[in-house]
């Protein structure tokens, strides 16, 4: 069993009330907690650094076996393992004097080049950062974990370090709250067409925000007299944002928002560009969970899900028209929900990926504790 600290960011995240532990409303925070409560459900001891200032406590949720320390209050070395989570956990570890600690684990989300790339959407002063910290990732690390292949290889090809780097997507909850009441605002009875996600912001990816925004506005007035109202779940910044033909839910935390996937009728992916490198849409994963029909444009890794469900459309990037007219056309099929729920379930859950952190942290630390494995799982 191995004793493992979590590391991401310095400070609350915006939007997060005083006094209040994190809440879970974008895949950032989803993704750090889940993937650390699923190691502790395999009998690893799981500790999250929180900010400064915020209760010790966990969000809405989230897994009872994990334990909590501020950062400023970890004690690094005693700890088998320090896992961060994005560019930025990297960076806090380091701010907070973790960096030197014998065995990291560096998960990162977007692999950046050290020149802007086609389909990567980090540009300038900003991409050049995020490449210093990969940098001195790949120096001290032992092991990091990218999404895909295409991230492996491009973190090889820019750092010359092609060993230990674990291939990771994303993933999505096993089990879910159970279902509730109809969330949504009175429609009129129109099918509701959802985009869940975050639509990024100026101090994240500006022309990343333009585009997702220019693309949501376009689509919402195409189908919107053709039987269908888009709705936005997700933060961001939405100042550009029509509410004549996009209605903004809010940023819903993760345990409330399986029931505006299961009130919708199409759930579905625009792009920042025509491709992106090796960033996925991890809404995909979470659509097919509850058996949501999806239309996504082109040139996401894991595009491939929709296909192999059968469950949905893929569009070519930048082709609204189409995409409008797909939305239509899924808003009025009959779909196998339970079909594409099956194989997410046997292929693509939390649990999955978590297991390959398991087998990697036995191999160097020994078994796990067996009595608070998962039911069916070997330790």
């Amino acid at each position: 069993m191995a004793s493992i600290i979590f590391v991401y960011r310095p400070d609350p995240r915006v939007g997060d009330l005083p006094g209040e532990p994190p809440s879970l409303v974008n895949m950032a925070y989803i993704r750090w907690f889940r993937m650390a409560g699923e190691l502790a459900a395999f009998g690893h001891s799981v500790t999250m650094a929180l900010p400064d200032g915020v209760p010790l406590r966990a969000p809405a949720g989230v897994s009872s076996r994990l334990k909590y320390v501020s950062l400023s209050a970890a004690r690094w070395d005693e700890y088998d393992v320090v896992k961060t989570y994005m560019h930025r956990g990297f960076d806090t570890l380091s701010r907070y004097g973790g960096a030197g600690h014998p065995f990291l684990i560096s998960k990162l989300g977007s692999v950046v080049a050290e020149q802007d790339r086609e389909g990567i959407y980090f540009y300038g002063d900003v991409r050049k950062r995020l490449y210093e910290t990969q940098a001195r990732i790949a120096a001290v690390s032992q092991f990091v974990t990218v999404l895909n292949e295409q991230g492996r290889q491009l973190f090889a090809e820019s750092h010359g370090r092609a060993t230990n780097i674990l291939c990771i997507p994303g993933a999505v909850d096993s089990t879910l709250p159970s279902v509730g009441p109809d969330p949504y605002p009175e429609s009129g009875g129109v099918a509701r067409v959802l985009f869940a996600g975050t639509v990024y912001s100026d101090a994240q990816q500006p022309e990343a925000n333009r585009t997702l925004v220019r693309k949501l506005n376009a689509l919402g007035q195409m189908i919107g007299s053709r039987g269908c109202r888009l709705f936005l779940m997700g933060d961001g910044d939405i100042s550009a944002l029509d509410g004549r033909h996009v209605t903004w839910l809010g940023a819903v935390p993760c345990h409330r928002s399986w029931d505006y996937l299961r009130h919708a009728d199409v759930g579905i992916v625009v792009a920042a560009g025509r491709v992106h490198h090796n960033n996925e849409s991890t809404k995909i994963y979470s659509y097919l969970r509850v058996g949501l029909p999806v239309v996504t444009e082109s040139g996401f890794p894991n595009e491939s899900l929709v296909s192999k469900t059968g469950h949905g459309f893929v569009v070519a990037a930048d082709d609204l028209d189409e995409m409008a007219n797909r939305i239509v056309t899924a808003s009025t099929m009959q779909w196998d929900g339970q079909r594409a729920r099956n194989y997410i379930l046997r292929n693509h859950t939390w649990r999955h990926r978590a297991a390959v952190y398991d087998s990697l942290l036995r191999r160097r630390f020994g078994p796990a504790n067996a009595a608070l494995a998962p039911a069916g799982m070997k330790v």
